[in-house]
């Protein structure tokens, strides 16, 4: 991997990852519509990144600079990826995709929900409720999903629709679910192809408001303040960020969100490849319920909407505290009007306490560093979970990525006093149903080179004998990973189990290979639908915690590059049939995180942040701790301890 000539040294051309711009944005755009056809809308457009081999081999001389797009015909249901140069503004290539159904777009979300609400039928279904004012009616609009059932086989793009009632200005919906109620919706003809309409439970009367105007007596804290006198300790020119030891490169992709590229560790001269890239490639959140409003919900939130699509523009003290600084992105609509979305990624620096320290008593010394972290993230809506997708680079080596889930939980309306099955209480007349969030990331690793391979660690006790007299003695058995079969790996926290990537070719003082390890931060459960059920099939990367792949560019997604009301088997499953090997050569690992979720009254009107994510940690990377030459800490006596004698 190579360092990017800065462009004050006299290169002009941009680097080949450098994120789009609104101009180019709007350009693909309005290309790839025009040849698409009439009526054609937009899906999304993302940079075309260029091949592997050229990118790292980049010295400066502009590269091919195109865009990827994706569009809709609604008259022939049919999906296209276009390809656009952006260097002749011209469209390059011109593909259909049969079958492919493409995300949910965001006009839509509030569309289809308009009509469903619209329509007599369900009107008729409200009215036998007790529900006439319309205006006082919210219908979500979820992606279909696919159980092989007869309505999933007429080939229409499905969506459904669930109803919740307002009580006014600043209401929460999910206070007041219409329970047993169901729109199943053809979003090209815009019209029911289905509704469910069940036994009658009575609407919930509390509000369960969580606005501050509904709090008027609300706690207070004292002032928090984080102070950077001299500005941010880090730089970022076109996507490129420079922290610390830390450099590497953030783009926001319409599905996946952020992407970083080219992690490096800078040690004086060398710049050392962690990561070529990372990002978390797919995420579906499965509901555990059998109840007719919830069995059926199983959103692939990057799949089937678009998490960089979805992106917030953040508030400072709100979102992020401290000395930021934030990166816009660009949001393009469904006409292929594309404008900035100010402040969708923040960029700071957090203190972390203690990294290292030592009192010795005896000579009357203490050393102490403090740790601090850079933090690369962004927040993405999806209905009604809110996600914070957290990046953290620390100094010593360390890479850390954790999910931050808040929002409202999904919410059943319950008699008061009864109890549903697979769903917790959480008010007297609300249950929220048992569901899991699986994220899986996705990380090319490049560690010192490209040749890389895994291996498997246990701690393992030894038994007793000879070689444990003492009955006390266990070791790390490492296990090659040597085959995609072999690398489809479950998490095992009983063990200390963790992943070791290393790269035989390059040896560190102790003659070892340069490795890193991949820690699971949070013990999670895999899917726990059955491995008939139609959401194993759909999302089999979840039924693994690890997945490891010889590198191909068209493997991207784990769930395929259209999971939306795909039948299942697309992606990981896939692409491992051919069992190919995966040592000593570019490999991916496709690391799956969650959280299970059975929901507590206090997730309730609002859900406390849950935490999921995990860590990559240096493990023979460096010869010594990388962290031993930072300054003392300024001002302060941390570093002198009175003498004690025995």
């Amino acid at each position: 991997m190579t360092v990017a000539p800065p462009r004050s040294a006299g290169i002009s051309a941009r680097h080949p990852l450098a994120p789009l711009t609104v101009a180019e944005t709007g350009t693909a755009a309005k290309l790839a519509l025009a040849a698409t056809g009439d009526g054609a809308r937009l899906v999304y457009v993302t940079l075309a990144e260029p091949e592997k081999a050229d990118v790292l081999g980049w010295d400066g001389t502009p590269l091919p600079r195109a865009a990827l797009a994706v569009t809709y015909e609604r008259s022939k249901r049919l999906t296209w990826m276009i390809t656009v140069s952006l260097d002749e503004n011209a469209v390059t290539a011109r593909v259909p995709v049969p079958g492919a159904r493409p995300p949910i777009m965001m006009e839509e979300f509030t569309a289809t929900g308009e009509r469903i609400r619209d329509d007599p039928a369900f009107q008729a279904a409200l009215a036998r409720r007790g529900i006439t004012d319309m205006s006082r009616v919210q219908v979500d609009t979820w992606p279909a999903s696919n159980f092989g059932l007869d309505v999933d086989k007429t080939g229409r793009r499905l969506a459904r629709g669930v109803p919740y009632l307002l009580d006014g200005p600043g209401s929460n919906p999910y206070a007041k679910p219409v329970e047993n109620l169901l729109a199943i919706w053809d979003m090209d003809t815009s019209e029911m192809v289905e509704l469910q309409d069940g036994d009658i439970v009575p609407v919930p009367a509390a509000p369960c408001r969580y606005d501050a105007a509904s709090f008027p007596a609300a706690r207070t804290l004292a002032p928090l303040e984080i102070l950077q006198p001299d500005g941010p300790g880090f730089t970022v020119d076109d996507g490129w960020l420079r922290w610390g030891p830390w450099q590497l490169r953030i783009t926001m992709h319409p599905i996946e969100g952020l992407v970083l590229h080219e992690v490096s560790y800078v040690a004086g001269e060398r710049v050392r490849p962690v990561l070529y890239r990372a990002s978390m490639a797919e995420m579906v959140v499965p509901y555990g319920s059998a109840s007719l409003s919830h069995w059926w919900k199983s959103t692939f939130d990057a799949g089937d909407v678009g998490l960089g699509k979805m992106a917030n523009s953040l508030e400072l003290g709100c979102d992020c505290l401290g000395e930021i600084v934030y990166l816009d992105t660009v949001a393009v609509s469904e006409d292929g009007d594309a404008a900035p979305l100010k402040n969708a990624i923040c960029l700071h620096e957090e203190d972390y306490g203690i990294l290292w320290k030592h009192a010795d008593p005896l000579n009357g010394v203490a050393e102490t560093r403090r740790s601090r972290r850079m933090v690369v993230s962004f927040v993405a809506t999806v209905g009604n979970y809110d996600y914070g997708f957290y990046w953290y680079f620390y100094l010593d080596g360390t890479i850390q990525a954790e999910v931050k889930l808040t929002g409202i939980i999904q919410t059943q309306a319950v008699a008061p006093g009864t109890r549903v099955p697979y769903a917790n209480p959480v008010t007297p007349e609300l249950a929220g149903p048992h569901h899991q969030h699986m994220f899986c990331y996705r990380l090319d690793m490049c560690l010192d080179g490209p040749a890389n391979s895994v291996y498997e660690v246990d701690a393992v006790p030894v038994p007793a004998g000879p070689a444990n007299p003492y009955g006390n003695s266990f070791t790390a058995e490492a296990t090659l990973l040597a085959t995609e079969s072999s690398a489809q790996r479950l998490a095992a926290p009983e063990k200390a189990r963790y992943w070791k990537i290393v790269n035989h070719g390059v040896r560190n003082a102790v003659g070892e290979p340069v490795a890193y390890k991949l820690v699971p931060s949070h013990a999670s459960a895999p899917l726990l639908a059955q491995p008939s059920a139609a959401i194993t099939a759909r999302a089999a990367f979840a039924t693994k915690h690890l997945w490891v792949t010889p590198y191909a560019a068209a493997e991207r997604h784990p769930a395929g590059d259209f999971p939306y009301q795909h039948p299942g088997g697309a992606g990981l499953p896939e692409w491992t049939a051919a069992d190919r090997p995966v040592t000593d050569t570019d490999i991916v690992l496709w690391h799956t995180v969650g959280v299970t979720h059975f929901c507590r009254p206090e997730d309730f009107p609002v859900m406390p942040v849950e935490y999921a994510g995990f860590t990559l940690k240096p493990f023979g990377f460096f010869d010594t701790n990388p962290a031993i030459d930072l300054t003392a800490p300024s001002g302060s006596h941390c570093h002198l301890l009175e003498r004690r004698h025995p």
